[in-house]
C-alpha cells in the first residue's frame, strides 16, 4: 500500500505518529498512552523516587500503542530506540524503532506467515521486511490464534 522508504525515527513521538499515519492508511483505530518521566517508563524502575529526569536531564518518553480489529498488534516503544511488537500474542522484543513501521504494514498487508516444521513441532510467525530483512519468533504449539492458524505454510 505505502512504498516509501521509512525515515529514521530519532523520538518515541516521532515514531507514535507513524504508528498513527499507518493505522490510518489501514483504517485501524489504534489507542495511545504515554509514559513521560524516569519515574514512569518501564526499564527506569530503579530511577528513585521524585526522580522524572535522566542523568543527561532529558525526560524518557516511553508510549505503549494498541490497534483495533484482527490481528491484535500491540507496540511498546522504549526511549533506548527500540520497540516490543506482539502480533496476536508472539513478541517480538528489541525491534529497531525505526523498523516499526515497517514491520505494521508487513503484518497488515498479509505478508507475516506461520512457518511450521514436524520434528521438532513447533511454529515460528514470520515477518518480512523491505531489504531482505526477516523477524522470526517462536509460538507457543498451544498458543495458534486463529488469524495465525489461517497463515501457516
Amino acid at each position: 500500500m505505502i512504498v516509501a522508504m521509512d525515515r529514521h525515527l530519532p523520538t518515541t513521538e516521532a515514531a507514535v505518529t507513524a504508528c498513527r499515519a499507518v493505522a490510518a492508511a489501514y483504517a485501524r483505530e489504534i489507542e495511545v498512552t504515554h509514559d513521560i518521566g524516569a519515574d514512569q517508563t518501564s526499564r527506569r524502575s530503579a530511577a528513585g523516587v521524585g526522580v522524572t529526569s535522566d542523568p543527561d536531564g532529558s525526560l524518557p518518553h516511553e508510549a505503549f500503542i494498541e490497534f483495533g480489529g484482527l490481528p491484535r498488534i500491540a507496540v511498546r516503544l522504549y526511549p533506548e530506540d527500540d520497540a516490543l511488537i506482539t502480533v496476536e500474542g508472539v513478541e517480538f522484543p528489541d525491534l529497531p524503532r525505526d523498523d516499526v513501521p515497517a514491520f505494521l504494514r508487513a503484518v497488515l498487508d498479509g505478508m507475516a506467515y506461520v512457518k511450521g516444521r514436524r520434528f521438532p513441532p513447533g511454529y515460528r510467525l514470520v515477518v518480512p521486511l523491505p531489504g531482505d530483512r526477516t523477524y522470526k519468533e517462536r509460538i507457543p504449539m498451544i498458543g495458534l490464534t486463529p488469524w495465525l492458524n489461517g497463515r501457516v505454510r
